[in-house]
């Protein structure tokens, strides 16, 4: 076990210091911005959608390691997925890093890392912050989304 803890460690820092998708995307035509003012993390999420699909999707911003590490696995997670897809992949997120018990880590891929995040509540809003900016970037609202 904590082998696999390890591992999990690894890919969040790795994530965290090479985040992928650290940019905004040329022709994205929407954008939300996120804070938490608990842990100070800021994120901007950027994304073009096309026949309700996201076909770019990027990010900007600073924060803790697992903030930065969520917005850029979640990039890489919804990249080429439908809306729908997007908010399923959310909600699967969003049930394992709060611990209700309805999501399998299996259907998560390597999201499954941030599931020791249920154990720390206070980094719960670290891990999701990313995840609801990009819930406000679909509804393309320009809104900004706040942890508190």
């Amino acid at each position: 076990m904590s082998d696999l803890r390890e591992l999990y460690q690894e890919l969040i820092l790795d994530h965290s210091k090479k985040p992928r998708n650290f940019m905004k995307p040329e022709g994205a035509d929407r954008t939300a911005e996120g804070h938490n003012p608990l842990c100070g993390d800021v994120v901007t999420v950027y994304l073009q959608l096309e026949d309700d699909v996201i076909r770019k999707i990027g990010f900007q911003g600073s924060g803790c390691a697992i903030s930065k590490a969520a917005a850029s696995m979640m990039t890489d997670s919804v990249k080429g997925k439908t809306t729908d897809e997007a908010q399923a992949i959310f909600e699967k997120f969003h049930a394992l890093v709060t611990g209700d018990g309805t999501s399998d880590p299996n259907d998560l891929g390597k999201l499954a890392v941030f599931s020791g995040v249920r154990e720390f509540p206070v980094r719960v809003k670290c891990a999701t912050l990313a995840w609801h900016t990009l819930r406000a970037a679909l509804k393309g609202k320009g809104e900004t989304v706040s942890t508190e």
